[in-house]
């Protein structure tokens, strides 16, 4: 199984905790969706021999395109790639841009799942966040959704600022109203550079506060998990047969092909990114050139983000595959290294496999820092 993403550099305007690559300034939109064509073209060696079961448009904001250029794009991927029968294709997407057109223009595309970024249903968290869109919009555009696509997942961002715990609860229970399949949550981060951060530093607005965030997230699995979801990744939760194919890939460590200005790929070897600047982007690719640069994964990097992806999914880190991939003595290491999180119950082991339990999802990222390999292979 293999993936294409294809970033979208583009925002009607900046979210305050926003340090993803984008652009206010749609002037260049036609070129880059020109360009994308062409990245597509150029790279189609690199995946020759795989099939591509998802394409995933993210941003930036891909709903700011309009269904022709979706649909350019999708059959730049058909032209140049074996794609698979009947693959998952996602389109990110902001309420705002979510009209009854918009949506029945979608639905009639080869876009099967949209993710919409609700964020939150209340307005002062939308305004604290500088979303394009208010509550209302958020509310309609689910239920407009929701009767052309089946498959639809919603962003929730937890632990803002001054929310607490009841708020936190009725985003959820409006959520689950609207009886979607899927729900990715993410807590607020404060990212250096900007406006957040900013604010922050200045007394504007109040730092988040990690103890709330942690509260918020064992509401946010407690609640889901009675109400029939899943959490496949602590960041992911979806009804049977509606997780992300896209996002299980990714945790998995499956080969994708990243296209666009900051977009990431790799092939199970190695890791390349894409130049974060639009202009220079496209003047590359014009010139045929790839702005792009690789780095190819030791032994330990490999067995690293094996342990950085598997605890922060349900197919928790198999012990034995660390012994046959990188090596007995990396097995034994992951093993020592666990064993104080193993008496503190944030780790368990289930046959073959080290999972996280209920009290260590939520540390998942610093327990699999503990296990990681340094100065080896």
């Amino acid at each position: 199984m293999s993936g294409i993403y294809i970033h979208i550099p583009f925002c009607k305007q900046a979210c305050h905790y926003c340090d993803f690559h984008f652009s206010t300034s749609m002037g260049k939109k036609e070129a880059m969706v020109s360009a994308l064509r062409k990245e597509l073209l150029l790279r189609k060696e690199e995946f020759k021999d795989e099939v591509v079961e998802t394409i995933y448009f993210g941003g930036g904001t891909p709903s700011v395109l309009d269904a022709e250029e979706i649909q350019f794009i999708i059959d730049s991927v058909y032209d140049n790639y074996k794609v698979a029968g009947n693959p998952e294709i996602t389109l990110e997407a902001n309420p705002d841009d979510l009209s009854t057109e918009k949506i029945m223009a979608l639905f009639k595309s080869p876009v099967n799942r949209l993710s919409i970024g609700i964020q939150s249903f209340f307005e002062e968290d939308l305004k604290l966040m500088n979303r394009a869109h208010n509550a209302s919009e958020a509310e309609n555009c689910i239920r407009e959704a929701s009767a052309y696509f089946d498959n639809i997942s919603i962003d929730l961002i937890y632990g803002i600022p001054d929310m607490d715990n009841e708020r936190w609860k009725h985003n959820i229970e409006k959520a689950l109203s609207f009886g979607i399949p899927h729900i990715s949550s993410y807590a607020l981060t404060v990212e250096p550079q900007t406006a957040l951060a900013s604010f922050i530093k200045k007394g504007l607005v109040k730092n988040v506060d990690d103890e709330v965030a942690q509260a918020h997230f064992y509401i946010l699995s407690e609640t889901l998990e009675a109400a029939g979801f899943e959490s496949y990744e602590i960041s992911n939760f979806g009804k049977p047969g509606y997780f992300s194919k896209n996002n299980t890939a990714y945790w998995q460590q499956k080969k994708y092909l990243g296209i666009g200005p900051s977009a990431h790929s790799y092939d199970g070897v190695r890791r390349g990114w894409n130049i974060n600047n639009n202009p220079k982007y496209l003047r590359a690719i014009e010139k045929g050139e790839l702005p792009m640069e690789t780095e190819t994964l030791s032994v330990t990097d490999t067995y690293n983000e094996y342990v950085m992806t598997g605890l922060r999914t349900i197919w928790g880190v198999s012990l034995s595959r660390i012994a046959s991939d990188f090596g007995k003595n990396y097995r034994e290491y992951a093993l020592i290294q666990a064993e104080k999180h193993l008496r503190d119950e944030l780790l368990h082991i289930e046959g073959d496999t080290l999972l996280t339990t209920k009290k260590g999802r939520f540390l998942a990222d610093g327990l699999a820092s503990d296990l990681f390999m340094v100065n080896l292979g």
